[in-house]
C-alpha cells in the first residue's frame, strides 16, 4: 500500500506526538510520504497529486480546513474507483469532521483508532456536498454565519486563540452592527417548491454545524453522511426570533419550530442567491464573496477509513 500523510505544521505537541506516532507505524507497512503544508492550498495540492499517482489513502492531520483542502484535493476529477481513501487525525481547535465520524478529540486516541481501522480495512463511504465547483464535508453557508467566520478569522490573525468566546462575540457584533435584519438578503431556489426569502442560512452535511465548548451545535439534527443536504434558515432575523432559535439548535435534542424558520432534510440540490455580493464559507473557511451559490448532494462521494 502507498501512503501519503499530510501534516499542517501548525501542530501541538500532542499532535506532533500523534504525527510520529503514526508515520512511523504506517512506515512500517507501506511505502508512505510525509508532507507538512507550507502555504494554504499546498493540502489540496498535494492530495491531487496523490490522487493522480494512484495512492491507497491519504491521512490528514489537521483542522477541519486541512481536511476540506485534501477532499478537494482527491475529488478533483470527481468520484470514482481510483481515488485514494481518505483517513483524518483531529489537530485544528474544532475537528467538527473527525468528530462527526465519531473519532476522539485527542489526536493520540484518533491515531490508535486509525491503525486499529487500517489493520482491519474498517471505512465507509460518505455523502458530501458540492458548492459551485467545492467540495464540502460538513457545512456551508452565504450570508451572515460566513461573516463571522471572516470576522472570527480577522481576530485570530492579530493574535488571538480560536475560543468560543471568540466565536460568540464575533457573531454577536455581526448580528447587532452589521447583519440585514429588516430585509432577508438570501433567497432560496428549489425545483418545486416557491423561492424562500431568507434573514440566515445555514447548510448541513452531518449533524453537527460547529461545537461550542465542548456542545454540539445542531441546527440540522437529521442530517447524515448517508442522505442529502440539510438547510436551517430564518425568514426574519427578528432579535428575539432569532435567539429562540439559537436556544433550539443548543439544545441537546433539538426541536425545531417556529413561523419564521425553514427547515428541510435530505434535498438534492438548491442554489442560495443574495442581490449583492455576500461573505461565503465552506467548512469554516472564508472563500471570499459570491452573489451565488448552487448546492449539490454527492452520495458515496469519497472513502473515509474510521
Amino acid at each position: 500500500m502507498r501512503a501519503l500523510l499530510v501534516v499542517n505544521p501548525k501542530a501541538t505537541a500532542t499532535t506532533a506526538r500523534a504525527r510520529d506516532v503514526l508515520a512511523h507505524a504506517l512506515a512500517s507497512e507501506t511505502k508512505l510520504d510525509v508532507v507538512h503544508t507550507n502555504a494554504r492550498g499546498h493540502a489540496r495540492e498535494l492530495a491531487r497529486q496523490a490522487a493522480l499517482d494512484g495512492l491507497d489513502l491519504v491521512v490528514a492531520l489537521g483542522g477541519d480546513g486541512t481536511v476540506n483542502e485534501v477532499v478537494n484535493g482527491l475529488l478533483t476529477d470527481g468520484p470514482g474507483p481510483g481515488v485514494p481513501a481518505l483517513a483524518v487525525v483531529p489537530g485544528g481547535s474544532t475537528n467538527v469532521f473527525a468528530r462527526a465520524l465519531g473519532l476522539p478529540e485527542s489526536p493520540v486516541e484518533a491515531t490508535g483508532d486509525l491503525l486499529e481501522a487500517l489493520r482491519v480495512d474498517r471505512r465507509r463511504s460518505l455523502g458530501l456536498g458540492l458548492a459551485d465547483d467545492r467540495w464540502f464535508t460538513f457545512c456551508a453557508g452565504l450570508g451572515l454565519d460566513a461573516a463571522v467566520v471572516r470576522r472570527t478569522d480577522h481576530r485570530r490573525s492579530k493574535g488571538r486563540r480560536a475560543t468560543p468566546t471568540l466565536f460568540v462575540t464575533e457573531a454577536l457584533r455581526e448580528f447587532f452592527t452589521s447583519a440585514e435584519r429588516k430585509h432577508p438578503p438570501l433567497t432560496l431556489t428549489r425545483a418545486g417548491a416557491e423561492p424562500e426569502h431568507l434573514g440566515l442560512a445555514l447548510v448541513c452535511n452531518t449533524a453537527p454545524w460547529t461545537y461550542l465548548a465542548g456542545r454540539a451545535v445542531l441546527p440540522c439534527p437529521d442530517a447524515s453522511f448517508d442522505t442529502g443536504l440539510d438547510v436551517f434558515g430564518i425568514r426574519k432575523l427578528r432579535t428575539a426570533t432569532t435567539l429562540r432559535h439559537l436556544r433550539q439548535i443548543l439544545s441537546a435534542q433539538p426541536k425545531l419550530r417556529g413561523r419564521h424558520l425553514l427547515s428541510l432534510h435530505d434535498l438534492d440540490g438548491f442554489t442560495i442567491s443574495a442581490d449583492e455580493p455576500l461573505p461565503f464559507q465552506l467548512d469554516g473557511d472564508d472563500l471570499g464573496e459570491r452573489t451565488s451559490v448552487t448546492f449539490r448532494a454527492v452520495p458515496a462521494a469519497l472513502d473515509v477509513i474510521v
